[in-house]
């Protein structure tokens, strides 16, 4: 049921030396995000980044000890004593992590941030990771450990020394540059350099990351001039963070579900990938382990109800331009994801030689998905179109053409089976949601039409949604189980379903949609407000999975809707608890120990708690 996709070629990279006990693997949630809106990196809370891919979301990681301590490579900095305690944040509303090191001889600090491009005209790398050590009370000695892999740990590297500027790491057209301020010297087998920082009280030390693809080098200076470019990052995220316009409960919360999105945004076209990783396991030690970064088209509606409910409308407009623009490739039929510059090739393989996050494999890169009927899309881009028009925003003439098409598509193709919002890998089958976002998508053209916004065949419009409707009432209503269900004519939940009364197919207080809610919390509640997808087993695939994370704040907004704001907040506080030390959230949840579980940070997860949040203000304000 699941292909494992063509095998890629071995490793070549000799694997690190084995790390000290499992304190040295650190869980999905042990991650924080950094980032500069073109690519990110995952930091562990023992001050290891464990995962980058460059030049952007989508290529090949240089560091990935998150799916193989020994062979996919990290740089390392935290304290060599055995025994220590770490405690992070994010400094305010930005994307700049501080972490505090506290050993038995003093106490460090560490920043790190991947700071922003500032003046475009400038000469700076074309990608640089930023990390300052200041030393906050006794002294402190801290490990240092610069082990690159490329090309997912494919590429035996050899470090050269570049005197002054520090070390460099080539392959292929591309470089790594790491300047310090600080000496390190080569390991044994020379794929690696290392060495020890002893900070006291008030001293600083800078490390510079900077990568280069067919182009020159810029070495960026360290000293005033790091400082100068934190601060100059941090106040670009403040800045950014100024302009949204939430004022409900948990603003706290919500701002740092927004920074997360914007770190997953693709500056460059307006894509925001589903999530910065790969193949982090949906369980641990099994098969569900799937690459995530790319942008998923089922993700368009609600992203794009995300972006403008927060008042992100520059946000907005350059989402829907990449959607519009992408699918133009494809156009009027719609592939499922894309690539950050709308490229479609995202063929499947697997890293063999990658032993997976705590031993889960396969280890997959590129998604077979890519091919897949999946009828839902054409709702969810329309959708996004028909929300931000809503918001106030314009559409483009060759804009409206391009919708009107897809529309076109929906009433020729709505009765088709097809794999379905969850990509289940077997047959196509006949899913209920896929029908009721067609039906979705029909309506909201013919409002858009109605407004003279798109031209539209209204008249085969109106003809097929009254088709999909019929067939959704008779057929996708189970009067046995007093719920609409997965599939036409059947009787197993999904928790998709809870969209219906999100995206207003029905209100949440309709009796139809209130036997649905009951029904999934019956058959997928798992305790705690966290909700299955659906039922083990349901894909085929015989591995568990967590607690899938955005459909428990789709049961949350359905509360607000159907008028009960006091169990919707108690619930949203409930899963607020998910989230990791600095706020961000995975895919999914396992239930029983309540840790991370899939590929991380989640963006579909933020903008379920971004929308449930919304959902919650506007309760409240008509409540008041």
């Amino acid at each position: 049921m699941t292909p494992e996709g063509a095998p890629v070629r071995p490793s070549s990279a000799p694997p690190l030396a084995s790390p000290d006990g499992e304190a040295s693997r650190p869980a999905i949630g042990d991650y924080a995000i950094i980032g500069d809106c073109r690519t990110a990196a995952l930091v562990s809370r023992h001050g290891a980044i464990d995962w980058l891919c460059l030049p952007h979301f989508s290529g090949p990681s240089v560091f990935a000890a998150l799916l193989d301590h020994r062979r996919g490579g990290s740089l390392e900095i935290r304290p060599a004593a055995t025994s220590f305690t770490a405690r992070r944040r994010y400094l305010g509303p930005s994307a700049v992590l501080e972490t505090t090191f506290r050993t038995a001889a003093g106490v460090a600090r560490v920043t790190d941030a991947m700071p922003v491009p500032e003046d475009p005209d400038a000469l700076r790398p074309l990608r640089e990771v930023l990390r300052l050590v200041e030393g906050v009370e006794g002294a402190v000695e801290l490990r240092v450990v610069f082990a690159p892999r490329p090309d997912y740990g494919r590429v035996t590297p050899r470090m050269t020394r570049r005197g002054a500027l520090g070390w460099a790491c080539a392959w292929g057209d591309e470089l790594l540059l790491l300047h310090t301020d600080f000496p390190l010297e080569p390991t044994p087998d020379g794929t690696a350099v290392a060495g020890t920082l002893r900070v006291g009280a008030g001293e600083r030390r800078a490390l510079s990351l900077s990568y280069a693809k067919a182009d020159i080098a810029v070495v960026a200076p360290l000293g005033a001039e790091a400082e100068r470019r934190l601060r100059a990052t941090l106040s670009w995220w403040e800045g950014w963070a100024a302009r949204c316009r939430y004022d409900g409960p948990w603003r706290d919360t919500v701002l740092r579900s927004a920074v997360t999105l914007k770190l997953l945004t693709f500056a460059p076209s307006g894509a925001v990938v589903a999530a910065p990783t790969a193949s982090l396991p949906e369980w641990i030690g099994a098969d569900r382990n799937w690459d995530y970064r790319y942008c998923w088209l089922r993700d368009a509606a609600l992203t794009m109800r995300a972006f403008t409910g927060l008042g992100l409308h520059e946000e907005a407009q350059a989402f829907l331009g990449w959607l519009l623009h992408a699918t133009r490739l494809t156009w009027p039929e719609l592939q499922v994801m894309y690539d950050v510059y709308g490229r479609t090739d995202l063929t499947e393989g697997t890293l063999g030689h990658f032993e997976g996050h705590r031993g889960s494999r396969p280890v997959r890169i590129g998604n077979a998905a890519h091919s897949q009927i999946q009828l839902d899309v054409y709702g969810e881009v329309v959708l996004a179109a028909h929300d931000y028009v809503t918001a106030g925003g314009r559409l483009q003439r060759d804009e409206a053409r391009v919708l009107a098409g897809l529309g076109g598509t929906v009433a020729r193709r709505w009765r088709e089976p097809d794999q379905g919002i969850w990509e289940a890998r077997g047959a196509p089958r006949q899913y209920t949601f896929s029908k009721v976002l067609c039906w979705l998508a029909l309506d909201r053209l013919l409002d858009l039409g109605a407004r003279g916004l798109v031209r539209v065949s209204a008249e085969a419009f109106r003809r097929e949604r009254a088709a999909v409707a019929e067939v959704l009432e008779a057929r996708g209503f189970n009067p046995a189980v007093s719920s609409y269900a997965g599939e036409l004519d059947g009787d197993a939940p999904d928790a998709s379903l809870l969209l219906m009364a999100c995206l207003g197919y029905r209100p949440a207080s309709d009796p139809r949609m209130r036997g649905t809610f009951d029904f999934i919390q019956r058959r997928l509640g798992c305790g705690r407000g966290l909700l299955y997808r659906y039922e083990s087993g349901y894909d085929g695939m015989a591995s568990p999975e967590g607690a899938f994370g955005i459909c428990s704040f789709w049961a949350v907004d359905n509360l607000a809707g159907r008028g009960e704001p006091e169990a919707a907040e108690r619930v949203f506080a409930d899963l607020l608890s998910f989230g990791n030390d600095v706020g961000l959230f995975a895919e999914e949840t396992d239930p029983g120990t309540g840790a991370a579980l899939g590929n991380f940070p989640q963006a579909f997860t933020h903008v379920g708690l971004i929308n449930a949040a919304l959902a919650l203000a506007r309760a409240r304000r008509g409540s008041g």
